[in-house]
């Protein structure tokens, strides 16, 4: 196919991949719409299309992890005041976390029973029997990431092998944590809060694509957040964003410069070179007591050092994703504009827990692993449990080995499962620096619990070596590192090591509550990110005049005497293009056939440029403007009846609408990536 075929003047070209539609023409039963000569030209204002943002009494945002979830709130007529959920019963030996584990337990029922510490502790303490009735869900959130086909139907495994809708259990979580939410602002305030007079954030990876973002707008609405009526009391936030929105706020003594050579934050250059590892370790035991935090409300003393146009990257590196975005600032309000798309994978601290369980199975069989996990249920969290605080306690410098407790059932059902002991598969495995200890335990070499990071951390840096080479990230002034696997002192040593000749490599103090926060000051004040990056191509389906020699026979459509190309798929906006806030595209369109009283106007998307035809690979249909005309006085109507089509770009998610003009009738259509 030539470059340009089935393009009207003036539009860019772009590649993609996946389904396929058949012509909206042919199926439709009508010509569908064509492009209102002489102008379908994009007009940019970005000021008609911003809504006036309602006004809230309080901001509660949610950061739903892979591992572990929380919530931080504030009041509008105190926003410098962050306050972080408060304390939690329940907690693990050797982990310190003001979060709870994202971990969620439905009765045999299926009706929802507990979640976090209490989830949990309760399925641990289940008879081993009783316990195969009940459904037991963790690290589910990947689900939304790793789905090729998302969609309502959804659905996830609990630990016994049942399945449940996805969207339930988004939704119980999330109800879970409304509650829990409601109950503290009401308690702090000395009076009853409503639903309706809070503002709900709901961070996500920017690296997720559309359907799971729009997904977890769906778990909120069931979950009774928002409703479609109301969708602005819901704003889905990006993980990084929010990151990078709170690190403008910090204070020299709020962070750690893994590359300061003065007394910085409390140690000396006199110290041994890993002393700063140590130090960012403690920093954050102790700000762990904290639970109120106050935030500058001008920009925070590190920027200061900042000039305008001054480029920096957030790494934001949770459970499971790790994700990257580069962000310039403008001075004096110190908005912010994102540079390049945000990037990143499945490279978060669950890539350590796979790595352990490879070795599990290297040396007691996967058979037996796999048996083990489906038998024994609340054993295997056990053992992920005892392997998590070790997890924590590993680092560059550590001598001493490393032991993790083997349930007595996980000792005991080998025995039974292979006929003979832990201890012998363990000299028969031949794994170097894995031994057994007489307490019951493994013990773990520290190069042994390194070389489980290897492989994440390896493709951490990989991905900001690729990142380091774009044009767009040259003479970049700090990178932040944040999120929960942020707070690893092996992490933390690959990328000074890799990085700190590039950039200074800057790690707040409580790294892990780092969006949880930027999240919350999100909320406050959504219009703070000016410019982000368009992460697909958008456009509509739409017939042009066929031209000999330039249009594809197949796509010829004969309609009332009139040679029409079908499938054109006309852009609004490219993948990777900037947009502002609010930044409206218009396209002015006409009926094919002027008496047509249903427009049915179809929206699509794809990955990449380079799509001409809606039925190129790749190009996915993701909404319908349907606006029904009949009623209209068809003798006031011009004979070339104009239909305005607006998309507006540049927020978190993507709003469209379809005008007639002469009628004055519109129809409003959020982009729907779940239903198509």
């Amino acid at each position: 196919m030539s470059a340009k075929q089935g393009l009207p003047d003036g539009h860019v070209e772009v590649t993609v991949t996946t389904t396929t539609y058949s012509s909206p023409a042919r199926s439709l039963g009508d010509p569908g719409i064509t492009p209102l000569s002489p102008s379908h030209i994009a007009v940019n204002d970005s000021d008609s299309g911003v809504d006036e943002q309602p006004s809230f009494q309080v901001v509660v945002a949610i950061d739903f992890g892979t591992t572990s979830s929380g919530y931080a709130y504030s009041f509008a007529k105190e926003p410098e005041c962050i306050h972080i959920m408060r304390r939690w019963e329940g907690g693990d030996p050797g982990v310190s976390n003001q979060k709870t584990p994202t971990t969620i337990l439905l009765t045999p029922d299926r009706k929802f029973h507990s979640f976090g510490f209490a989830a949990r502790d309760f399925y641990h303490d289940l008879d081993p029997t009783e316990c195969k009735q009940w459904l037991y869900f963790e690290k589910f959130k990947m689900t939304l990431h790793t789905s090729p086909n998302l969609n309502m139907e959804t659905d996830l495994t609990a630990a016994n092998g049942k399945k449940v809708k996805a969207l339930e259990i988004f939704a119980y979580a999330l109800q879970f944590f409304k509650e829990q939410a409601m109950k503290e602002l009401s308690d702090q305030a000395g009076c009853d809060y409503s639903a309706s007079d809070v503002r709900w954030v709901i961070t996500v990876p920017a690296i997720w694509k559309q359907p799971a973002k729009q997904f977890m707008r769906q778990a909120a609405y069931k979950a009774g957040m928002a409703s479609p009526v109301n969708p602005e009391q819901l704003i889905i936030a990006l993980e990084p964003e929010g990151a990078s929105i709170y690190c403008r706020k910090l204070r020299l003594h709020q962070m750690i410069d893994l590359g300061s050579k003065t007394a910085l934050n409390g140690y000396s250059p006199t110290d041994p070179a890993t002393a700063g590892f140590t130090q960012a370790k403690e920093h954050i035991r102790r700000n762990r007591q904290s639970r109120t935090f106050l935030v500058e409300n001008v920009i925070g003393e590190l920027w200061s050092e900042l000039e305008e146009g001054d480029r920096y990257v957030v790494v934001d590196c949770g459970g499971g994703t790790v994700d990257l975005t580069v962000h310039q600032i403008t001075l004096p309000e110190g908005h912010l504009k994102e540079l390049y798309k945000a990037s990143g994978g499945p490279y978060g601290s669950l890539g350590v827990d796979y790595e352990f369980e490879k070795l599990l199975h290297k040396i007691f069989g996967e058979d037996f692993i796999e048996q083990f996990k489906v038998k024994r249920p609340a054993a295997w969290v056990d053992l992920m449990i005892a392997f998590e605080s070790r997890k924590r306690a590993a680092a560059p410098e550590r001598t001493n080995p490393l032991n993790i407790n083997l349930p007595f059932s996980f000792i005991d059902y080998y025995k039974k499962f292979r006929g003979h002991s832990v201890e012998h598969a363990l000299r028969k495995s031949n794994v170097d620096f894995v031994k057994w200890s007489s307490q019951g335990m493994l013990r773990m070499n520290p190069d042994a619990m390194n070389a489980l990071f290897k492989p994440t951390i390896d493709h951490i840096i990989q991905h900001l070596s690729d990142l380091f080479q774009k044009p767009e990230v040259l003479g970049v002034k700090f990178l932040f590192l944040v999120g929960g696997f942020a707070e690893s002192p092996l992490l933390q040593q690959a990328v000074q090591q890799a990085f700190g000749d590039k950039c200074r490599i800057i790690i707040p103090h409580d790294v892990g509550l780092t969006i949880l926060k930027g999240a919350v000051l999100f909320g406050m004040d959504p219009a703070v990110i000016k410019v982000r990056r368009s992460p697909l191509t958008y456009g509509v389906g739409v017939l042009n005049r066929y031209v000999e020699g330039k249009h594809p026979p197949e796509k010829l459509l004969l309609k009332d005497g009139t040679r029409w190309c079908t499938d054109v798929f006309d852009k609004f906006i490219n993948a990777d293009q900037s947009v502002a806030l609010g930044e409206t595209v218009k396209r002015s369109y006409t009926p094919a056939k002027p008496s047509q009283m249903v427009i049915v106007i179809n929206i699509y998307s794809a990955d990449q440029d380079g799509a001409n035809f809606i039925t190129d690979p790749g190009v996915k249909k993701c909404g319908t403007l349907r606006l029904d005309l009949t009623g209209t006085d068809s003798a006031t109507a011009p004979s070339r009846r104009e239909i305005q089509t607006l998309m507006q770009f540049g927020d978190t998610e993507i709003k469209a609408m379809a005008i007639d003009i002469a009628s004055s009738k519109s129809v409003k259509a959020g982009i729907d990536f779940l239903n198509y």
